[in-house]
């Protein structure tokens, strides 16, 4: 065998290697990405599932929080104020999710399921109050989304968030 021939079985053997290594990073490239959607996917459930689990484990933010959602006029200032952030908490992860789905990190359907809560509170005193304050510390796009939210049909008020008949301490 000569040298130019061992030289050309070099160079296929090269380029079948450099093939394989292609379709080796092509294979991790997308376990990676399935992995990062995952996690993007978990974060944001984790996000939602705190803050549902300090409204459900907290009677008393619970109950600022409900109050400030049907009430035509702002709370107290301190019980308004806690409502405010704990707003901002669950819009803040909503924004987060809607823009991890604009870079292609988390499913539509995923923020749609998480957004849509909105259109649910859309018609409450407490939620136009805290949108008309708050709306401009989220990023524009994320605030054009959740306007059009706010213009969606929707049935009518939640029973959960309809004014109770019986004293709010039972």
């Amino acid at each position: 065998m000569k040298l130019q021939d061992i030289a050309s079985l070099a160079e296929i053997v090269g380029g079948v290697a450099v093939i394989v290594s292609l379709v080796f990073v092509g294979v991790q490239v997308n376990d990676n990405t399935a992995a990062i959607r995952s996690a993007a996917a978990s974060d944001a459930t984790t996000t939602m599932q705190s803050w549902y689990i300090q409204m459900g484990g907290n009677r008393q933010a619970s109950d600022t929080w409900f109050n400030a959602m049907i009430s035509p006029e702002p709370l107290p200032p301190r019980d308004e104020f806690q409502f405010m952030m704990s707003m901002h908490v669950a819009i803040l992860g909503m924004q987060n999710s809607y823009l991890l789905t604009k870079e292609g990190t988390l499913d539509a359907e995923f923020r749609e399921a998480v957004t849509t809560a909105i259109v649910g509170v859309k018609q409450l005193p407490g939620m136009d109050r805290y949108w008309r304050q708050r709306r401009a510390f989220f990023h524009a796009e994320f605030a054009e989304y959740v306007d059009e939210l706010l213009t969606r049909d929707t049935a009518p008020t939640v029973d959960i968030y309809k004014i109770p008949e019986v004293a709010p301490d039972q």
